[in-house]
């Protein structure tokens, strides 16, 4: 991997490495939502959760649409829930083996 790759990925892996920003991956996995419906789902502040949005945004985990004055995300890289999968995957086998669920 040269250096540029590595540091894109490590912006990639960034973009989503908070609890927040992975709560907006998992609900957006299967369609997209709305700003009002992501804050209502989460029970975040739309200040906070529009701000991760944004981040995740700009560094292409996500795109967004807008339809009149709401906008909408959605997944725009794939391979983050596949990443992502893998992680949950690791977390949960080790919570297991260690009596937690």
């Amino acid at each position: 991997m040269d250096k540029e790759l590595a540091i894109h990925a490590a912006e990639v892996l960034k973009a989503v490495a908070h609890p927040l920003r992975l709560q907006i991956v998992e609900l957006l996995q299967d369609r997209e939502f709305s700003v009002g419906e992501i804050v209502e789902a989460l029970g975040e502040k739309q200040a906070v959760t529009s701000q991760q949005l944004t981040m995740m945004k700009d560094r292409g985990v996500l795109a967004s649409r807008r339809d009149g004055a709401k906008v909408y995300y959605r997944i725009q890289n794939l391979n983050v829930i596949r990443v992502l999968n893998c992680v949950y995957d690791h977390c949960e086998a080790n919570a297991k083996g260690r009596g937690r669920r």
